[in-house]
């Protein structure tokens, strides 16, 4: 059995939205290291232009960049759309942006679910339908959202972002029994406490409203978890590039959690 090509990515073209910071940019470095050329997608073209530099060509591959807002979506489409038209398909998609603002569900206003179901539910739809056609016409098709274990117990103090992951999970499920014929695998990632700027924001917000020392919330969020740490991005990463590999071709419609045995339910 070649390994290198069960595992590896050489050859694959991969998208990787919110790939200059957190998970999203260990997605990006692990898949250039594998043999992917990445484009990456992230507001800050200073930011995403440093990042594809320091990305591995060591496969001879070449790797872009798209700069644009996730809050406009249809210009997020578009921008894919004409990347794509002039570099050609993309076999792998990675749907990863900011999460919403921390706060009780109760507090939140309408426009806060509409801005968050935009950028995250209506933006991997969008950037769906950008992609599987070209997946379909190379035979080789992998969609991983980034979401959170918030889909399978809701994390409190997070009532917008609990209401948008669970729908995004049900639309993966929902598309990766549509696409499964063509060969196109639709997956779930569900990060635990990561070592991202993200967690900084939710222990910073949740201190703030409890008016508890920051440092009482990392400790009490530590202690949760069975392995006794907060994952690195890179082994979150390292589950994304699974489920992008070859090696995962009869695996669809799933939400993998990767938080240190956090989770209590199975």
């Amino acid at each position: 059995m070649d390994l290198a090509n069960l595992y590896g990515l050489t050859g694959k073209r991969a998208i990787v939205c919110g790939s200059t910071q957190g998970i999203g940019r260990a997605c990006a470095v692990l898949f250039a290291e594998l043999g992917a050329a990445v484009t990456l997608v992230a507001r800050d073209a200073a930011k995403l232009a440093a990042t594809a530099k320091e990305l591995s060509s060591a496969h001879d591959q070449a790797h872009d960049f798209v700069a644009v807002d996730f809050n406009k979506i249809e210009e997020l489409r578009d921008a894919v759309a004409a990347h794509l038209a002039k570099i050609g398909a993309a076999h792998i998609l990675v749907n990863n942006t900011g999460g919403p603002p921390s706060g009780a569900i109760l507090a939140a206003r309408p426009d806060d679910f509409l801005l968050a179901f935009s950028r995250h539910l209506l933006a991997n739809q969008l950037l769906a339908q950008t992609v599987i056609p070209g997946m379909k016409s190379a035979g080789y098709g992998r969609i991983v959202n980034i979401v959170s274990t918030s889909v399978r117990e809701p994390i409190p103090g997070l009532g917008v972002s609990n209401t948008t992951r669970g729908a995004v999970a049900s639309w993966a499920k929902t598309l990766s029994r549509e696409v499964a014929p063509f060969q196109i695998t639709v997956n779930n990632i569900l990060p635990g406490a990561t070592k991202t700027g993200r967690m900084d924001e939710i222990i910073r917000a949740k201190a703030q409203s409890h008016g508890v020392p920051e440092q009482k919330l990392w400790d009490e969020t530590i202690a949760a978890i069975p392995m006794g740490r907060m994952a690195d991005a890179s082994e979150t990463a390292a589950a994304v590039a699974f489920l992008a590999s070859p090696a995962a071709s009869y695996i669809t419609g799933v939400s993998l959690a990767v938080d240190g045995g956090r989770t209590a339910c199975i």
